[in-house]
């Protein structure tokens, strides 16, 4: 069983280690200090289970187990925290079990029992009982087999192509396979629709400009394209611009 630490703290990233030279048919593949990092080191190492810390920086063990769990094949997911009040946020996102620090050598050994009987029906079983998962604050797409984040932040737009949607962002553009509406429903604050292919971010609207035809298009900050504006959601669209 390959095993992926993941902490923002090397010294408990260490004590785990000791704990897990205890256990029998258990190799340390990796370690990462954050969620970021995590994700990379799990795509490139393809762990069987991950030992997870929730509070770090740039990206929570929370956020982190959500992206792992949409993985070809998951690894499954094992919470190592100092705070019991996450254990009801660290289920709904998919972990097998939750161990609070100092982590107990008994107490690891069968959450890793539970983790070898893991499956991926375990992931669509776990997500359909948790309800609605907490908003992302990034999207993760895999450009020529590399794992690349966007930060939800810097995101201008999202246009859906076929069975893809085009990340339009600060630093260029990447495909991800997830539905726009459900992109809509999650980040209703963030985004706004202006066609039934496309949302752009609410704070880079920056007003809206008739074209020769008649057609109505929104203009971004910091983008050079204009985007069409459907008859429908024009109003909606015009309520907006006098608010800013």
């Amino acid at each position: 069983m390959k095993i992926l630490l993941v902490d923002d703290e090397p010294l408990a990233r260490e004590r785990l280690a000791a704990l897990l030279r205890e256990c029998a048919n258990v190799e340390i593949a990796g370690e990462a200090g954050d969620g970021r990092a995590a994700l990379e080191a799990a795509a490139r190492l393809h762990p069987d289970v991950v030992l997870l810390d929730i509070r770090m920086p740039a990206m929570d063990g929370l956020e982190t187990a959500r992206h792992l769990a949409g993985f070809d094949s998951p690894p499954a997911i094992v919470f190592c925290t100092a705070y019991d009040e996450h254990a009801l946020a660290a289920f709904d996102a998919g972990a097998v079990d939750y161990l609070v620090k100092p982590v107990r050598a008994e107490r690891l050994r069968g959450a890793l029992e539970r983790a070898r009987r893991f499956s991926a029906a375990d992931v669509a079983r776990l997500e359909t009982a948790s309800g609605k998962p907490a908003r992302r604050s990034h999207l993760c797409a895999r450009v020529r087999g590399n794992l690349v984040l966007v930060p939800v932040a810097d995101i201008q737009y999202l246009l859906a192509e076929d069975k893809y949607v085009v990340v339009h962002h600060a630093k260029g553009e990447v495909l991800i396979e997830e539905a726009l509406k459900s992109l809509e429903d999650e980040f209703a604050e963030h985004f706004v629709r202006i066609h039934r292919n496309c949302l752009i971010a609410r704070d880079r609207l920056g007003g809206l400009v008739r074209g020769p035809d008649g057609s109505i298009h929104a203009q971004l900050d910091g983008v050079a394209v204009t985007l069409e504006v459907s008859r429908r959601n024009l109003p909606a669209l015009r309520k907006l611009v006098r608010s800013l």
